[in-house]
């Protein structure tokens, strides 16, 4: 077993394994256990009362946080030349079609996220295993694949993301960083859990928000009560 340093053991004193913490609490005590010296990412894991098994109740989709993600995403959009200038217009990093098939085909891959209009699909099947594995493959229902490009690559760059459900239940996102403040953190989780409350399938039994953390990289995790997030 890894030797806890100094730190790291001052900081897992300040947080009680115990306790459930309210949404603010834990964005405040995210900060100050932070024990990394550059701008960590703070995640949420959200464990719900689901069967990922199930396909309705596999759960995707996409939140658009009020505060971004505190990171800039590259976007590369696949597409015909009639849509590439509003693709650029719009923010996109990497713009066409079989050029960067065949870049990302011989590996190039220097994009967060990939949008791509209907009408292309078919041809990236020639690189579906690569981006596939990598979860960058479009897709309609992470709002991906679409014919208003200029829409979805604004909102990915102001901060909107996917998730979806492991096989265990749970989700998990990165909804900022510890530089943002808590109100700002609460915030973009309040953001989060109240999308996944809306797509609570009918099929869903017993308790659907079984718990909720928070963490920062490297740091321990923090029990959030799911009753404050008022939903």
């Amino acid at each position: 077993m890894a030797k806890l340093t100094k730190k790291r053991k001052a900081v897992e004193g300040k947080v009680d394994p115990d306790k459930f913490y309210s949404l603010k609490e834990a964005m405040t005590l995210v900060k100050e256990v932070n024990t990394t010296k550059f701008d960590a990412s703070v995640d949420v894991h959200v464990r719900l009362g689901v069967d990922p098994r199930k396909a309705d109740q596999a759960l995707r989709g996409t939140v658009s946080l009020p505060h971004g993600t505190g990171k800039t995403k590259s976007v590369l959009v696949f597409c015909t030349p009639d849509k590439e200038a509003d693709a650029k217009a719009a923010g996109a990093d990497f713009v066409g079609l079989d050029e960067y098939i065949q870049k990302v085909s011989e590996g190039w891959m220097e994009a967060d996220v990939i949008v791509a209009t209907p009408n292309v699909m078919a041809q990236l099947g020639k690189v579906a295993r690569i981006l596939g594995p990598r979860g960058l493959m479009p897709n309609p229902k992470t709002g991906t694949v679409t014919n208003d490009i200029a829409t979805a690559v604004s909102e990915l760059k102001k901060g909107k993301i996917a998730f979806r459900v492991d096989k265990f239940g749970i989700v998990h996102a990165s909804i900022g960083r510890v530089s943002f403040t808590p109100d700002q953190l609460s915030e973009n989780a309040h953001e989060l859990v109240a999308t996944l409350v809306k797509m609570k399938p009918s099929s869903a039994k017993g308790t659907y928000m079984r718990s909720v953390s928070v963490a920062s990289t490297m740091s321990p995790g923090i029990s959030v009560d799911p009753k404050t997030f008022k939903v």
